[in-house]
């Protein structure tokens, strides 16, 4: 079985707000809104990774150093297992704008998401962001997102 690591930059704006951006030209959730991010190259880092996705996809320049480590969401539904690792920022270079696989960005407070977004964001972003949850699990036959209380 392949398990896809995959890395997701969480960038705030003062008032708290996250970027996101509407995915285009992608398998998986298109049309949708998510945070910019995608899997961790062979050889590369995951603040690295988190860094390489804000600027590809959303054209800001995050330094990896200021990244902070936000939590982990461990999946396992419909066959695809993995984990995603998520990195908060709140310091970065350049505007925001759509770039590879993103048709528009916008800002959202995190407990106001647009219906539109990737199936699984809410419930990480309130886990992770909102409660200061480190580790939480998406399991097939399992009702919701599993949380597990700081470390």
């Amino acid at each position: 079985m392949t398990f896809h690591l995959v890395v997701w930059a969480v960038l705030l704006d003062p008032a708290g707000r996250v970027l996101l951006g509407r995915r285009a030209g992608v398998a998986y959730g298109e049309g949708l809104w998510g945070l910019p991010g995608g899997h961790v190259e062979r050889g590369e880092g995951l603040a690295e990774a988190a860094a390489r996705e804000a600027r590809e996809e959303v054209g800001v320049g995050v330094s990896p150093a200021s990244f902070r480590p936000l939590g982990v969401s461990r999946y396992d539904l419909g066959g695809v297992a993995g984990a995603d690792f998520l990195f908060a920022a709140r310091e970065w270079e350049g505007v925001p704008h759509p770039v590879l696989q993103t048709s528009e960005v916008a800002w959202f407070a995190p407990d106001a998401l647009p219906p539109d977004t990737l199936p699984w964001l809410p419930g990480v972003l309130a886990a992770h962001l909102l409660r200061g949850t480190w580790l939480s699990e998406q399991m097939d036959g399992v009702e919701g997102l599993r949380v597990f209380p700081g470390a």
